[in-house]
Protein backbone atom coordinates (compact mmCIF):
# COMPACT_ATOMS: atom_id res chain seq x y z
CA UNK A 1 0.00 0.00 0.00
CA UNK A 2 2.88 2.39 0.79
CA UNK A 3 4.19 1.90 -2.73
CA UNK A 4 0.87 2.53 -4.48
CA UNK A 5 -0.22 5.53 -2.38
CA UNK A 6 2.24 8.01 -3.98
CA UNK A 7 1.09 6.88 -7.44
CA UNK A 8 -2.56 7.35 -6.49
CA UNK A 9 -1.83 10.82 -5.09
CA UNK A 10 0.06 11.78 -8.24
CA UNK A 11 -2.67 10.51 -10.59
CA UNK A 12 -5.39 12.34 -8.63
CA UNK A 13 -3.29 15.51 -8.68
CA UNK A 14 -2.79 15.38 -12.45
CA UNK A 15 -6.51 14.78 -13.05
CA UNK A 16 -7.52 17.71 -10.90
CA UNK A 17 -4.91 19.98 -12.49
CA UNK A 18 -6.58 19.22 -15.82
CA UNK A 19 -10.01 20.03 -14.36
CA UNK A 20 -8.70 23.28 -12.84
CA UNK A 21 -6.75 24.67 -15.79
CA UNK A 22 -7.68 22.90 -19.04
CA UNK A 23 -9.52 25.47 -21.21
CA UNK A 24 -13.10 24.61 -22.24
CA UNK A 25 -13.00 21.14 -20.73
CA UNK A 26 -16.34 19.33 -21.16
CA UNK A 27 -17.74 16.57 -18.96
CA UNK A 28 -21.08 14.68 -18.83
CA UNK A 29 -23.83 16.81 -17.34
CA UNK A 30 -24.85 14.47 -14.52
CA UNK A 31 -27.38 16.92 -13.04
CA UNK A 32 -29.33 17.26 -16.28
CA UNK A 33 -32.09 14.67 -16.74
CA UNK A 34 -31.78 15.22 -20.49
CA UNK A 35 -28.13 14.17 -20.53
CA UNK A 36 -25.54 15.91 -22.68
CA UNK A 37 -22.31 17.62 -21.68
CA UNK A 38 -21.30 20.93 -20.14
CA UNK A 39 -18.20 23.08 -20.02
CA UNK A 40 -16.37 22.94 -16.69
CA UNK A 41 -16.15 26.39 -15.14
CA UNK A 42 -16.21 28.13 -11.78
CA UNK A 43 -19.70 29.38 -10.91
CA UNK A 44 -20.04 32.54 -8.86
CA UNK A 45 -23.07 33.62 -6.86
CA UNK A 46 -25.33 36.65 -7.19
CA UNK A 47 -23.49 38.53 -4.44
CA UNK A 48 -20.24 38.36 -6.44
CA UNK A 49 -21.26 38.70 -10.10
CA UNK A 50 -24.79 40.11 -10.06
CA UNK A 51 -27.60 38.76 -12.22
CA UNK A 52 -31.29 39.15 -12.99
CA UNK A 53 -34.02 39.97 -10.48
CA UNK A 54 -37.64 39.34 -11.46
CA UNK A 55 -40.79 39.98 -9.42
CA UNK A 56 -43.95 37.97 -10.17
CA UNK A 57 -47.46 38.23 -8.81
CA UNK A 58 -50.06 35.45 -8.66
CA UNK A 59 -53.23 36.32 -10.55
CA UNK A 60 -56.74 35.23 -9.51
CA UNK A 61 -58.20 32.44 -11.61
CA UNK A 62 -61.56 30.68 -11.71
CA UNK A 63 -63.02 33.02 -9.12
CA UNK A 64 -60.36 32.05 -6.58
CA UNK A 65 -57.79 34.28 -4.91
CA UNK A 66 -54.19 33.15 -4.19
CA UNK A 67 -53.50 32.08 -0.62
CA UNK A 68 -50.43 31.11 1.42
CA UNK A 69 -50.62 27.47 0.32
CA UNK A 70 -50.75 28.38 -3.37
CA UNK A 71 -47.83 30.78 -2.89
CA UNK A 72 -45.70 28.08 -1.25
CA UNK A 73 -46.54 25.59 -4.03
CA UNK A 74 -45.69 28.16 -6.69
CA UNK A 75 -42.36 28.91 -4.99
CA UNK A 76 -41.40 25.22 -5.02
CA UNK A 77 -42.36 24.78 -8.69
CA UNK A 78 -40.39 27.88 -9.70
CA UNK A 79 -37.31 26.66 -7.80
CA UNK A 80 -37.50 23.30 -9.56
CA UNK A 81 -37.93 24.92 -12.96
CA UNK A 82 -35.03 27.33 -12.48
CA UNK A 83 -32.73 24.59 -11.14
CA UNK A 84 -33.43 22.51 -14.24
CA UNK A 85 -32.04 25.31 -16.45
CA UNK A 86 -28.59 25.12 -14.85
CA UNK A 87 -28.70 28.47 -13.04
CA UNK A 88 -26.60 28.01 -9.91
CA UNK A 89 -28.10 28.80 -6.51
CA UNK A 90 -31.15 30.83 -7.56
CA UNK A 91 -32.80 32.76 -4.75
CA UNK A 92 -36.60 32.43 -4.70
CA UNK A 93 -38.44 34.35 -1.97
CA UNK A 94 -42.09 35.04 -1.24
CA UNK A 95 -43.48 38.48 -0.40
CA UNK A 96 -46.87 38.86 1.20
CA UNK A 97 -49.53 36.46 -0.05
CA UNK A 98 -49.24 36.87 -3.82
CA UNK A 99 -45.72 37.96 -4.82
CA UNK A 100 -42.53 36.01 -5.58
CA UNK A 101 -39.04 37.46 -5.99
CA UNK A 102 -36.60 35.48 -8.15
CA UNK A 103 -32.85 36.25 -8.29
CA UNK A 104 -30.92 34.52 -11.07
CA UNK A 105 -27.13 34.80 -10.63
CA UNK A 106 -25.18 35.24 -13.86
CA UNK A 107 -28.01 33.80 -15.98
CA UNK A 108 -26.85 33.25 -19.57
CA UNK A 109 -30.34 32.88 -21.11
CA UNK A 110 -32.62 35.10 -18.95
CA UNK A 111 -35.34 35.52 -21.56
CA UNK A 112 -35.82 31.76 -21.94
CA UNK A 113 -35.91 31.33 -18.16
CA UNK A 114 -38.49 34.11 -17.74
CA UNK A 115 -40.65 32.55 -20.45
CA UNK A 116 -40.42 29.19 -18.69
CA UNK A 117 -41.38 30.57 -15.29
CA UNK A 118 -44.59 32.29 -16.39
CA UNK A 119 -45.96 29.21 -18.10
CA UNK A 120 -48.91 28.00 -16.09
CA UNK A 121 -48.10 24.53 -17.30
CA UNK A 122 -51.69 23.28 -17.54
CA UNK A 123 -51.54 20.30 -19.87
CA UNK A 124 -54.62 18.57 -21.33
CA UNK A 125 -55.06 15.61 -23.66
CA UNK A 126 -58.03 16.56 -25.82
CA UNK A 127 -59.92 14.63 -28.51
CA UNK A 128 -60.73 17.07 -31.33
CA UNK A 129 -64.36 17.24 -32.53
CA UNK A 130 -64.73 15.37 -35.80
CA UNK A 131 -67.53 17.70 -36.84
CA UNK A 132 -65.22 20.74 -36.77
CA UNK A 133 -61.91 19.25 -37.95
CA UNK A 134 -62.77 16.00 -39.69
CA UNK A 135 -60.33 13.14 -39.46
CA UNK A 136 -56.60 13.10 -39.68
CA UNK A 137 -56.73 11.66 -43.18
CA UNK A 138 -57.50 15.09 -44.65
CA UNK A 139 -54.25 16.61 -46.03
CA UNK A 140 -52.80 19.34 -43.80
CA UNK A 141 -55.49 19.01 -41.13
CA UNK A 142 -53.14 18.11 -38.30
CA UNK A 143 -50.67 20.91 -39.14
CA UNK A 144 -53.47 23.48 -39.38
CA UNK A 145 -54.58 22.73 -35.81
CA UNK A 146 -51.12 22.97 -34.23
CA UNK A 147 -50.35 26.28 -32.56
CA UNK A 148 -54.03 27.29 -32.43
CA UNK A 149 -56.16 27.94 -29.32
CA UNK A 150 -58.10 25.00 -27.95
CA UNK A 151 -61.50 24.70 -29.64
CA UNK A 152 -64.27 25.61 -27.20
CA UNK A 153 -66.24 22.49 -28.06
CA UNK A 154 -63.34 20.22 -27.12
CA UNK A 155 -63.43 18.41 -23.77
CA UNK A 156 -60.19 17.09 -22.24
CA UNK A 157 -59.94 13.33 -21.83
CA UNK A 158 -57.48 13.77 -18.93
CA UNK A 159 -54.98 16.31 -17.66
CA UNK A 160 -51.24 16.61 -17.14
CA UNK A 161 -51.56 15.21 -13.62
CA UNK A 162 -51.71 11.77 -15.26
CA UNK A 163 -48.17 12.08 -16.63
CA UNK A 164 -45.74 9.91 -14.70
CA UNK A 165 -42.57 11.09 -16.47
CA UNK A 166 -41.54 13.21 -19.47
CA UNK A 167 -38.22 12.79 -21.31
CA UNK A 168 -36.44 13.68 -24.60
CA UNK A 169 -37.42 11.61 -27.63
CA UNK A 170 -37.64 11.76 -31.42
CA UNK A 171 -40.46 11.26 -33.90
CA UNK A 172 -40.45 8.88 -36.87
CA UNK A 173 -38.42 11.33 -38.98
CA UNK A 174 -35.76 11.90 -36.30
CA UNK A 175 -36.96 15.34 -35.21
CA UNK A 176 -36.96 16.33 -31.54
CA UNK A 177 -40.03 15.32 -29.56
CA UNK A 178 -41.07 14.84 -25.95
CA UNK A 179 -41.79 11.32 -24.78
CA UNK A 180 -44.12 10.63 -21.86
CA UNK A 181 -45.39 7.79 -19.70
CA UNK A 182 -48.86 7.88 -18.17
CA UNK A 183 -50.10 6.81 -14.77
CA UNK A 184 -52.57 3.94 -14.55
CA UNK A 185 -55.79 5.98 -14.87
CA UNK A 186 -54.54 8.07 -17.80
CA UNK A 187 -53.10 4.97 -19.47
CA UNK A 188 -56.46 3.18 -19.33
CA UNK A 189 -58.39 6.21 -20.64
CA UNK A 190 -55.88 6.68 -23.46
CA UNK A 191 -56.03 3.00 -24.39
CA UNK A 192 -59.84 2.92 -24.47
CA UNK A 193 -60.15 6.10 -26.56
CA UNK A 194 -57.45 5.37 -29.13
CA UNK A 195 -58.79 1.86 -29.65
CA UNK A 196 -62.15 3.31 -30.78
CA UNK A 197 -60.96 6.39 -32.73
CA UNK A 198 -58.19 5.29 -35.10
CA UNK A 199 -57.70 7.96 -37.80
CA UNK A 200 -59.01 10.85 -35.69
CA UNK A 201 -57.02 13.80 -34.39
CA UNK A 202 -55.96 13.96 -30.77
CA UNK A 203 -54.63 17.27 -29.45
CA UNK A 204 -52.06 17.84 -26.73
CA UNK A 205 -52.80 21.28 -25.30
CA UNK A 206 -50.52 23.38 -23.07
CA UNK A 207 -52.00 26.47 -21.39
CA UNK A 208 -54.92 26.49 -23.82
CA UNK A 209 -52.75 26.26 -26.96
CA UNK A 210 -52.45 23.17 -29.16
CA UNK A 211 -48.82 21.99 -29.01
CA UNK A 212 -49.30 18.88 -31.10
CA UNK A 213 -52.26 17.28 -32.87
CA UNK A 214 -51.14 13.84 -34.06
CA UNK A 215 -53.32 11.39 -35.92
CA UNK A 216 -54.25 8.23 -34.03
CA UNK A 217 -52.55 5.66 -36.25
CA UNK A 218 -53.36 2.64 -34.08
CA UNK A 219 -54.54 1.83 -30.55
CA UNK A 220 -52.04 3.05 -27.94
CA UNK A 221 -52.25 0.57 -25.09
CA UNK A 222 -48.79 0.80 -23.52
CA UNK A 223 -49.43 3.98 -21.56
CA UNK A 224 -46.75 5.97 -23.36
CA UNK A 225 -46.44 8.25 -26.37
CA UNK A 226 -44.66 11.27 -27.80
CA UNK A 227 -45.51 14.95 -28.23
CA UNK A 228 -44.21 16.28 -31.54
CA UNK A 229 -43.34 19.91 -32.29
CA UNK A 230 -45.77 22.45 -33.63
CA UNK A 231 -43.78 23.10 -36.83
CA UNK A 232 -42.30 21.15 -39.72
CA UNK A 233 -38.85 21.31 -38.07
CA UNK A 234 -40.08 19.92 -34.75
CA UNK A 235 -39.15 21.30 -31.33
CA UNK A 236 -36.05 23.37 -30.84
CA UNK A 237 -33.78 22.14 -28.04
CA UNK A 238 -34.98 24.96 -25.76
CA UNK A 239 -38.66 24.24 -26.50
CA UNK A 240 -38.20 20.54 -25.83
CA UNK A 241 -36.40 21.11 -22.52
CA UNK A 242 -38.93 23.73 -21.42
CA UNK A 243 -41.88 21.40 -22.07
CA UNK A 244 -40.16 18.52 -20.27
CA UNK A 245 -39.53 20.75 -17.26
CA UNK A 246 -43.15 21.90 -17.11
CA UNK A 247 -44.46 18.34 -17.38
CA UNK A 248 -42.10 16.90 -14.79
CA UNK A 249 -42.50 19.62 -12.18
CA UNK A 250 -46.21 20.28 -12.47
CA UNK A 251 -48.48 23.19 -13.27
CA UNK A 252 -48.79 26.42 -11.33
CA UNK A 253 -51.93 26.73 -9.20
CA UNK A 254 -52.42 30.34 -10.39
CA UNK A 255 -51.18 32.26 -13.45
CA UNK A 256 -48.11 34.44 -12.96
CA UNK A 257 -47.69 38.03 -14.09
CA UNK A 258 -44.24 39.59 -14.37
CA UNK A 259 -44.36 42.84 -12.42
CA UNK A 260 -40.75 43.97 -12.90
CA UNK A 261 -37.40 42.78 -14.19
CA UNK A 262 -34.03 44.35 -13.36
CA UNK A 263 -30.43 43.54 -14.08
CA UNK A 264 -28.60 43.99 -10.79
CA UNK A 265 -24.94 44.28 -9.90
CA UNK A 266 -23.06 42.42 -7.22
CA UNK A 267 -24.75 42.90 -3.85
CA UNK A 268 -21.40 43.54 -2.16
CA UNK A 269 -21.44 47.27 -2.91
CA UNK A 270 -17.99 48.82 -2.75
CA UNK A 271 -16.24 45.46 -2.93
CA UNK A 272 -14.97 43.58 -5.94
CA UNK A 273 -14.33 39.91 -6.47
CA UNK A 274 -10.61 40.61 -6.82
CA UNK A 275 -10.49 42.23 -3.37
CA UNK A 276 -12.33 39.30 -1.81
CA UNK A 277 -9.95 36.81 -3.39
CA UNK A 278 -7.00 38.94 -2.29
CA UNK A 279 -8.24 38.84 1.31
CA UNK A 280 -8.58 35.05 1.10
CA UNK A 281 -5.08 34.77 -0.38
CA UNK A 282 -3.59 36.89 2.43
CA UNK A 283 -5.27 34.67 5.02
CA UNK A 284 -3.86 31.54 3.40
CA UNK A 285 -0.35 33.03 3.12
CA UNK A 286 -0.41 33.96 6.82
CA UNK A 287 -1.27 30.35 7.63
CA UNK A 288 1.64 29.21 5.45
CA UNK A 289 3.98 31.67 7.19
CA UNK A 290 3.01 30.43 10.64
CA UNK A 291 3.58 26.79 9.65
CA UNK A 292 6.98 27.55 8.13
CA UNK A 293 8.23 29.62 11.09
CA UNK A 294 6.98 27.36 13.87
CA UNK A 295 7.24 23.87 12.38
CA UNK A 296 10.07 24.36 9.86
CA UNK A 297 10.40 21.31 7.60
CA UNK A 298 7.10 19.61 8.59
CA UNK A 299 5.47 23.02 8.13
CA UNK A 300 6.82 23.19 4.56
CA UNK A 301 5.41 19.72 3.90
CA UNK A 302 2.06 20.87 5.31
CA UNK A 303 2.10 23.91 2.99
CA UNK A 304 2.69 21.64 -0.02
CA UNK A 305 -0.20 19.45 1.11
CA UNK A 306 -2.41 22.55 1.45
CA UNK A 307 -1.58 23.59 -2.12
CA UNK A 308 -2.60 20.09 -3.21
CA UNK A 309 -5.74 20.43 -1.07
CA UNK A 310 -6.67 23.76 -2.67
CA UNK A 311 -6.34 22.36 -6.20
CA UNK A 312 -8.35 19.30 -5.19
CA UNK A 313 -11.21 21.32 -3.67
CA UNK A 314 -11.34 23.77 -6.59
CA UNK A 315 -11.61 20.87 -9.04
CA UNK A 316 -14.49 19.35 -7.07
CA UNK A 317 -16.24 22.73 -7.00
CA UNK A 318 -15.99 22.92 -10.79
CA UNK A 319 -17.11 19.33 -11.37
CA UNK A 320 -20.25 19.34 -9.17
CA UNK A 321 -20.54 22.42 -9.78
CA UNK A 322 -20.65 24.44 -6.53
CA UNK A 323 -21.64 28.11 -6.68
CA UNK A 324 -19.10 30.24 -4.84
CA UNK A 325 -20.74 33.03 -2.90
CA UNK A 326 -19.03 35.18 -0.29
CA UNK A 327 -20.23 32.70 2.35
CA UNK A 328 -18.82 29.86 0.26
CA UNK A 329 -15.41 31.51 0.02
CA UNK A 330 -15.50 31.97 3.81
CA UNK A 331 -16.25 28.27 4.20
CA UNK A 332 -13.33 27.40 1.92
CA UNK A 333 -10.87 29.55 3.89
CA UNK A 334 -12.22 28.09 7.15
CA UNK A 335 -11.67 24.56 5.84
CA UNK A 336 -8.02 25.47 5.08
CA UNK A 337 -7.61 26.51 8.70
CA UNK A 338 -9.11 23.20 9.81
CA UNK A 339 -6.75 21.29 7.52
CA UNK A 340 -3.82 23.08 9.19
CA UNK A 341 -5.29 22.23 12.58
CA UNK A 342 -4.99 18.53 11.77
CA UNK A 343 -1.35 19.00 10.79
CA UNK A 344 -0.65 20.91 14.02
CA UNK A 345 -2.01 18.02 16.10
CA UNK A 346 0.18 15.59 14.16
CA UNK A 347 3.34 17.68 14.40
CA UNK A 348 2.94 18.34 18.14
CA UNK A 349 2.55 14.62 18.74
CA UNK A 350 5.60 14.05 16.60
CA UNK A 351 7.63 16.50 18.71
CA UNK A 352 6.59 14.71 21.90
CA UNK A 353 7.77 11.39 20.47
CA UNK A 354 11.09 12.90 19.41
CA UNK A 355 11.63 14.35 22.89
CA UNK A 356 10.98 10.93 24.38
CA UNK A 357 13.91 9.51 22.43
CA UNK A 358 12.31 7.83 19.42
CA UNK A 359 13.92 7.86 15.99
CA UNK A 360 12.58 10.25 13.39
CA UNK A 361 10.69 7.62 11.39
CA UNK A 362 9.13 6.09 14.51
CA UNK A 363 8.21 9.51 15.91
CA UNK A 364 6.56 10.51 12.64
CA UNK A 365 4.44 7.34 12.42
CA UNK A 366 3.47 7.61 16.08
CA UNK A 367 2.52 11.26 15.62
CA UNK A 368 0.07 10.40 12.84
CA UNK A 369 -1.35 7.34 14.60
CA UNK A 370 -1.91 9.03 17.97
CA UNK A 371 -3.37 12.23 16.50
CA UNK A 372 -5.85 10.37 14.30
CA UNK A 373 -8.57 9.93 16.93
CA UNK A 374 -8.57 13.63 17.82
CA UNK A 375 -8.63 14.63 14.13
CA UNK A 376 -11.50 12.25 13.39
CA UNK A 377 -13.61 13.45 16.33
CA UNK A 378 -13.20 17.15 15.51
CA UNK A 379 -13.93 16.67 11.82
CA UNK A 380 -16.97 14.47 12.41
CA UNK A 381 -18.39 17.12 14.74
CA UNK A 382 -17.91 19.75 12.05
CA UNK A 383 -19.49 17.53 9.41
CA UNK A 384 -22.57 16.93 11.56
CA UNK A 385 -23.03 20.67 12.13
CA UNK A 386 -22.49 21.49 8.44
CA UNK A 387 -24.97 18.79 7.39
CA UNK A 388 -27.66 20.28 9.66
CA UNK A 389 -26.99 23.72 8.16
CA UNK A 390 -27.26 22.28 4.65
CA UNK A 391 -30.55 20.48 5.31
CA UNK A 392 -32.33 23.29 7.13
CA UNK A 393 -30.56 26.46 5.95
CA UNK A 394 -31.43 29.02 3.29
CA UNK A 395 -29.73 29.08 -0.13
CA UNK A 396 -26.79 31.16 1.14
CA UNK A 397 -26.31 29.01 4.25
CA UNK A 398 -26.56 25.84 2.17
CA UNK A 399 -23.75 27.11 -0.06
CA UNK A 400 -21.54 27.76 2.95
CA UNK A 401 -22.35 24.34 4.44
CA UNK A 402 -21.67 22.46 1.19
CA UNK A 403 -18.29 24.15 0.72
CA UNK A 404 -17.39 23.37 4.33
CA UNK A 405 -18.39 19.70 3.99
CA UNK A 406 -16.30 19.26 0.84
CA UNK A 407 -13.39 21.11 2.45
CA UNK A 408 -13.40 19.02 5.62
CA UNK A 409 -13.51 15.72 3.74
CA UNK A 410 -10.67 16.78 1.44
CA UNK A 411 -8.62 18.14 4.35
CA UNK A 412 -8.78 14.77 6.12
CA UNK A 413 -7.39 13.13 2.98
CA UNK A 414 -4.57 15.63 2.46
CA UNK A 415 -3.60 15.98 6.16
CA UNK A 416 -3.39 12.25 6.76
CA UNK A 417 -2.47 10.77 3.39
CA UNK A 418 -0.62 13.44 1.39
CA UNK A 419 1.35 14.94 4.30
CA UNK A 420 2.27 11.48 5.59
CA UNK A 421 3.43 10.26 2.18
CA UNK A 422 5.67 13.30 1.63
CA UNK A 423 7.13 13.08 5.15
CA UNK A 424 7.93 9.38 4.71
CA UNK A 425 10.04 10.29 1.72
CA UNK A 426 11.64 13.28 3.47
CA UNK A 427 12.81 11.45 6.61
CA UNK A 428 14.73 8.90 4.55
CA UNK A 429 17.17 11.63 3.50
CA UNK A 430 20.25 12.43 5.62
CA UNK A 431 19.81 16.19 5.19
CA UNK A 432 16.39 15.98 6.88
CA UNK A 433 17.70 14.44 10.12
CA UNK A 434 18.59 17.62 11.94
CA UNK A 435 16.72 18.79 15.07
CA UNK A 436 16.50 22.45 14.05
CA UNK A 437 14.54 21.48 10.91
CA UNK A 438 11.74 20.42 13.27
CA UNK A 439 11.85 23.48 15.52
CA UNK A 440 13.67 21.65 18.31
CA UNK A 441 16.99 22.03 20.11
CA UNK A 442 19.38 19.11 20.51
CA UNK A 443 19.27 19.32 24.31
CA UNK A 444 15.53 18.58 24.22
CA UNK A 445 16.22 14.95 23.32
CA UNK A 446 16.57 12.47 26.12
CA UNK A 447 18.04 9.46 24.38
CA UNK A 448 19.12 9.87 20.79
CA UNK A 449 19.49 12.49 18.12
CA UNK A 450 17.92 12.58 14.67
CA UNK A 451 21.31 11.89 13.13
CA UNK A 452 22.07 8.12 13.03
CA UNK A 453 25.15 6.89 14.87
CA UNK A 454 25.38 9.82 17.27
CA UNK A 455 23.92 10.15 20.73
CA UNK A 456 23.27 13.36 22.58
CA UNK A 457 23.15 13.29 26.33
CA UNK A 458 20.25 15.03 27.99
CA UNK A 459 21.16 18.30 29.66
CA UNK A 460 19.95 19.08 33.11
CA UNK A 461 18.40 22.45 33.53
CA UNK A 462 19.22 24.49 36.63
Amino acid sequence: MRRTTPIIILVIGVLFLIVDFWPKLTIPNFGDPNGGTRVVDTKLGLDLVGGLEVVYSLQPAGGKEPDAGALATTKTIIENRVNSTGVAEPIVQTEGTDRILVDLPNAKNPDQIRALLVQTGKLDFVPLPTADYGTGSAPGTSQAVQGQPLPTAATPLFGGDQIDQAFPSTDQTGLRAVGFRLKSTGSQLFSDYTSKHVGDLFAIVLDGKVVSAPVIQSPITGGSGIITGGSASGFSAAEMNSLITVLNYGSLPFPLKEESSNTIGATLAGFSLNRILLAALIAVLLVFLFMLVYYRLPGLVACLALVYYSLLVLAIFRIIPVTLTLAGIAGFVLSIGMAVDANILIFERMKEELRSGKTLSSAMEAGFNRAWNSILDSNVSTLITATILYVFGSATIRGFALVLIIGVLCSMFTAITVTRTILRWVVRNDWARTPRLYGLREEEFKARTLVPGRRVEARTRA
